[in-house]
């Protein structure tokens, strides 16, 4: 008998690290290659499938993501051999999820009716503004005419489109914000991801960013502006957030990303995955190299010190376990079960940060779960923080 992850769901992620540019404010593990031999990718992917499939047999799979990089720009033939491999571990969720990241240039566009035809069933967009200067700022190759083109092309394929918009950009007014927002619901999306713009070190807007040279950041109040703003504005149009940075309507929430915020299981496949696997109470990390050929030489020779592409594992300590789990569940509106956080980390939280929390409106509770309010959200890490035992 298959075990089970005990609560959150089982999820696959499946990164594709390549891109067709590499932007500035990214640090995701993404790579820009001139020639892509599909062929051994696909090989080296099935190989591990396999592998993870055999130890994972029989459990039930909820979600499955295609992350990147620009995973549409694989090939489609080679996403439905990779889902069509599953069947033959994994019992599907009648609600069975797949996402595929997307960009709405029109070559990937072109690909839409491939990849629905394949088993995707949900589209994940990354438009990331819609006025052209700021998408030239960002390092967007796409205009915005062409990704309200691609959301078209996407949604005579799929029933469930996200797009994915970054805000708290340079020189941006909370006017501007307001009216670039307004327009993007009144495309009628059932979800959306708003994310503030945040400039990570090792990347090119960090780079610039210590030389003094990206201007026009929003201070900290008029981004807390944004935020709050934001919350606003999906409520009222039926897409409230139920996670820090994601609004949906209601039945519309991504069930793979859930499957992380909940503490589930999920195998990490691909260049720079991470997993997360539970096996007789034990929670495992897995990881992968970063680099894609050396990711690609160790899937297909078995090399890595995990076996096949896996880079390594380990245990999670109770405590790191609790803390994840404290870290991830706080980002969501349903928030922590504080049975089941006690039941991990071995001892409950502590009451008077509990209480200090509740008088100052950064949390409630209900039901047994620990919820962080609007305000708590935006001031989450600083939360979880004070959370956490000394």
């Amino acid at each position: 008998m298959a075990e089970t992850a005990p609560e959150g769901g089982f999820g696959l992620y499946i990164h594709w690290p390549f891109c067709a540019s590499k932007c500035p404010y990214c640090d995701f593990n993404s790579h820009v290659a001139e020639a892509i031999d599909t062929g051994s990718w696909q090989a080296a992917y099935l190989s591990e499938l396999d592998r993870y499939g055999r130890e994972t047999e029989g459990r039930v799979l909820n979600a499955v993501y295609f992350g990147g990089g620009t995973p549409s720009l694989m090939e489609p033939a080679l996403v439905g051999a990779l889902l069509d491999r599953l069947g033959n571990y994994w019992r599907f969720a009648n609600d069975l999820e797949v996402t595929l990241e997307a960009n709405p240039g029109s070559v990937e566009a072109g690909r839409f009716a491939g990849f629905r035809a394949s088993g995707v069933n949900r589209l994940s967009m990354g438009f990331q503004a819609l006025n052209d200067a700021d998408l030239k700022a960002l390092g967007r190759l796409h205009s915005v005419s062409e990704a309200l083109s691609a959301l078209d092309i996407a949604r005579a394929h799929f029933t469930r489109v996200n797009f994915d918009l970054i805000y708290a950009r340079q020189e941006q007014s909370l006017s501007a914000w307001e009216t670039e927002l307004h327009r993007a619901l009144s495309l009628g999306p059932d979800h959306l991801s708003l994310y503030q713009l945040t400039i990570e070190p090792g990347t090119a807007f960090g780079n610039r960013f210590a030389r003094g040279g990206l201007r026009g950041l929003p201070e900290e109040d008029l981004a807390a502006d944004m935020y709050f703003l934001t919350q606003d504005i999906c409520e009222a149009a039926g897409l409230p957030a139920y996670e820090v940075s994601n609004h949906a309507q209601s039945g519309e929430e991504s069930r793979h990303n859930l499957i992380y915020w909940r503490g589930g299981d999920w195998v990490g496949i691909g260049p720079g995955a991470h997993g997360r696997l539970t096996f007789g109470g034990r929670r495992l990390a897995t990881w992968t190299e970063l680099s894609p050929a050396k990711w690609l030489a160790q899937a297909s020779d078995g090399a890595g010190e995990g076996g096949g592409g896996e880079a390594g594992r380990s245990q999670l300590s109770a405590s790191d376990h609790a803390g994840e789990y404290l870290m991830m569940s706080l980002r969501t509106c349903e928030g922590l079960d504080i049975a089941r956080y006690t039941s991990i980390a071995g001892a409950g939280l502590n009451p008077e940060k509990v209480d200090m929390l509740k008088a100052h409106g950064l949390a409630v509770e209900s039901s047994g779960r620990l919820i962080a309010t609007r305000a708590g959200r935006a001031v989450l890490n600083a939360l979880v923080a004070d959370l956490l035992p000394d």
